[in-house]
């Protein structure tokens, strides 16, 4: 076994390889850039090194100072995570050429599975089903285009070297065709170097299954069963669990069988994962159930948490054994499935703008009591939630890498338990700072779709009537515990609030105090009564007085206590977190954004702008739609924008006539920034 590796990469995975790594009594180098310089991960492992700037070109890409610094600080193999290196097969050559062991499949495999058009192809002589397309070299946009018409619409443009659902657009008809061929193309060169695609048949009510393998340098190849991960926004996930629900015995042997085949056909060592498209049709019939093959991913997966909390195994000790030489743990008979398992992806955006990227300190985050991976046998240590995260409370996220900000894994003896748990946790996860989708996760546990298991990777946009723009809170409830946390503040320190002290003198017999909020950017007016026998009514906007009561919390899940308030017939607990104005209230039932205003520091502010178009985030500009003089219509395209790795249009908010163009393309703008002017 190694005595000491480095981690090639960055945030929760870097922390996942460490801890196995600290438990199996093997020391570990961390790599950095600027941006990461007191990051996480470089404290959880024995010794870090700096190998550049912020940008992942300037650091984590650059494989010949990892190499360097993996040689100057002895350590004998490189895990790459996930992501960035982790399935380049120049860079597993060059481990290979520096006398390091890379844990991950040969650099062969790689590339057969990298290219999606070849990887195809080997499936299709491994006896692999496939779905119906064009994986062809000729990658004239006019042959594309005839390919399209004859496979028929919807058909789905994919990035062949890509993966992550970059360079992946759905084009409904012919005449779409040329500019989402475009988009896609420029997206792909842009993340992968390669604006190679492919066309396939888009899948009617698709769900996405995958199937984890496991091969060793001794021949042995076996399946961890499935995952299924057909919750996706922009082609990416959002929920995974394992087992697939309504998966039968019969297929999940088919598919497991198919994917062992796949792995065996390039020889494949380590961890892996064979992704499939499953067609159904119906949600209720799982034995009419169709499956074919999409893409091999040949590295861990961000989602392989579930994996390993229903089979209790730890699967970067897998990697490692097995990167070491060692057989397999264990062979096919003797793997074990229990319980069920959902990973909630936790990222910095906003599901009510088009899931738009955030960045920003993370000044509140407040977790949920849960496992880190340092005890790894979740479904034999009874652990039934677990949290990998790569930041700690004041970390910032940055727009040069992924948005993720931890996976909240939960584990119960049925799928309704680990609803109910993941539930609970989301709950329990307190985020303020930045925007997050943490509430969006829950309305969609709670969705009638993903409750019932009726799933497929249309469940967001069929759902969303219930998922986007929802308060479970409401306006009374939250105005009433963000006062009631202000007088709790006074109490605190005044030692008492004096109006409602009852030695307190006053000069009638009710005192009135009014408190100026904004609920959904719309101005609400607060009275709060205080009556001399010590009861406190409060009247929120044109709603009726009701009893307002309040006390301190001790038995909070989450640090920081809280308060109990009883308002309007309702007993709910709270927790308030202030950010300037803002006051977030997190409630069992849910959480919403109320502000509490001095109106004084809003005196004389002046009459909003207009005609102004501004960058929603950080990131750089890649074209421009229009030019100064074009009349535009509201709705239409102006821009686009790449942050985090995806692209953004920026469009027209009304109809007007654009002044000027303020930025040029590949210009790194900030967020605010004014892009163009319209009158």
């Amino acid at each position: 076994m190694f005595k000491k590796i480095l981690i090639a990469n960055r945030g929760e995975i870097a922390c996942r390889v460490a801890a196995t790594a600290r438990r199996m009594g093997i020391q570990t180098v961390a790599v950095y850039s600027d941006a990461d310089a007191g990051a996480k991960h470089v404290q959880a492992c024995d010794e870090a090194v700096h190998v550049g700037g912020s940008a992942p070109k300037d650091s984590y890409l650059r494989w010949e100072r990892i190499l360097q610094a993996a040689k100057d600080t002895g350590a004998e193999a490189v895990h790459p995570g996930y992501g960035f290196l982790s399935e380049n097969e120049d860079f597993a050559k060059a481990c290979a050429a520096a006398g390091l062991v890379f844990i991950g499949p040969p650099a062969s495999a790689i590339l057969a599975m990298g290219l999606k058009a070849e990887s195809k192809r080997l499936m299709e002589t491994a006896g692999v089903p496939l779905v119906p397309g064009y994986h062809g070299a000729d990658q004239d946009p006019a042959l594309l285009q005839r390919e399209a018409d004859v496979i028929g619409y919807p058909a789905l443009i994919k990035a062949s070297a890509g993966g992550g659902g970059k360079g992946m657009r759905v084009v409904e008809k012919s005449e779409d065709f040329a500019a989402a061929l475009a988009s896609c193309q420029r997206e792909a060169i842009n993340s992968f170097g390669s604006d190679a695609v492919l066309i396939e048949k888009y899948v009617q009510r698709p769900r996405h299954i995958e199937i984890q393998v496991f091969g060793d340098t001794h021949g042995n190849c076996v399946y961890l069963f499935e995952r299924d991960c057909s919750v996706q926004r922009r082609h990416q996930k959002v929920l995974e669990e394992a087992p697939a629900p309504g998966m039968t015995e019969a297929l999940r042997a088919q598919m497991g069988a198919a994917a062992v085949a796949a792995a065996k056909a390039v020889n494949y060592v380590g961890a892996g994962t064979v992704e499939f498209i499953v067609e159904q049709t119906a949600y209720d019939q799982p034995e009419s159930m169709k499956f074919f093959f999409m893409e091999m991913n040949t590295r861990l997966q961000v989602e392989h948490p579930v994996t390993e909390a229903i089979t209790g195994l730890d699967l970067v000790e897998w990697q490692l054994r097995v990167a070491s030489g060692e057989p397999l743990p264990l062979q096919q008979s003797e793997i074990r499935m229990t319980g069920h398992a959902i990973e909630a992806r936790i990222c910095a955006e906003n599901p009510d703008n088009n899931f738009l990227p955030a960045t920003g300190m993370l000044q509140v985050y407040r977790k949920p009591q849960a496992s880190s991976f340092e005890r790894a046998n979740m479904s034999d240590t009874g652990v039934a939630v677990r949290i990998d995260d790569g930041v700690r409370e004041g970390d910032t996220i940055s727009p040069f890498y992924d948005s993720m900000v931890a996976k909240l894994i939960v584990h119960g003896d049925t799928r309704e338990q680990a609803l109910a748990r993941l539930d609970t946790a989301l709950a329990q996860t307190h985020i303020v700072g930045l925007n997050t989708n943490v509430q969006f996760l829950r309305h969609v546990v709670r969705s009638a779709s993903f409750a019932t298991a009726k799933l497929d990777t249309a469940l967001i946009p069929r759902e969303s009537a219930v998922l986007f723009k929802q308060d479970t809170v409401g306006l009374q409830a939250a105005a009433a515990a963000v006062i009631a946390d202000a007088l709790q503040a006074e109490v605190a320190a005044q030692g008492a609030d004096p109006f409602s002290r009852r030695d307190g003198w006053q000069s009638h017999g009710i005192t009135q105090r009014r408190f100026e909020l904004e609920y959904e950017g719309q101005p609400v007016r607060a009275e709060l009564r205080y009556e001399r026998a010590g009861v406190l009514s409060l009247q929120v906007g044109e709603a009726a007085a009701a009893s307002l009561q309040f006390t301190s919390s001790e038995t909070s899940p989450n640090p920081g206590g809280g308060l109990w308030v009883q308002f309007n017939g309702a007993r709910i607990h709270s927790q308030v977190h202030a950010q300037g104005e803002v006051r977030h209230v997190f409630t069992p039932q849910g959480a919403v954004r109320i502000s509490l205003l001095d109106p004084l520091a809003h005196a004389g502010e002046a009459a909003q702008e207009g005609g102004r178009l501004t960058a929603p985030m950080p990131g750089k500009v890649v074209s421009f739609a229009v030019k100064a003089g074009d009349r535009v219509l509201a709705g239409q395209a102006l821009a686009v924008m790449e942050a985090m790795k995806m692209e953004h249009t920026i469009a027209a908010p009304q109809d007007g006539t654009v002044a000027e163009l303020l930025y040029a393309p590949g210009d790194q703008v900030a967020e605010g920034a004014e892009l163009l002017k319209l009158l």
